[in-house]
């Protein structure tokens, strides 16, 4: 999608409570920020020199009852990468850096995000 244009996503009660076809803000959330993530994960191991053959990450988000409403409270992060000759301890360092700064981590500063990074 290009700057200045909006996306159409059909959201409804039922596809955010009932299981229906479609999806809901929270998945759009979760969607964005495992783009995000995935995207400055690659670009942080090819700057370390150690570019990635792949990096894939899920995002799970936890809506939760939050008085008469609902809240966002947390997103795990979980990312699963092929980076020939990296060291797992390394990779875990870069990954939690990039956690941090990733701009949609960033956007979302009052979310505990958590993260569990594997390389294969």
């Amino acid at each position: 999608m290009k700057p200045g244009h909006a996306a159409e996503v059909p959201f409804s009660v039922a596809t955010r409570f009932e299981g229906k076809d479609g999806s809901n803000p929270e998945e759009m959330i979760g969607a964005a920020l495992a783009g995000c993530f995935s995207m400055a994960l690659s670009a942080a191991l090819d700057k370390a020199g150690t570019p990635p053959r792949s990096v894939r990450t899920e995002a799970v988000v936890s809506l939760d009852k939050d008085g008469v409403g609902f809240a966002i409270s947390k997103i795990d992060l979980t990312t699963v990468a092929s980076v020939p000759g990296l060291e797992p301890s390394r990779f875990e360092l870069i990954a939690q850096e990039t956690k941090e700064s990733c701009p949609v981590s960033k956007a979302l500063l009052g979310t505990k995000i958590g993260l569990t990074a594997r390389l294969e």
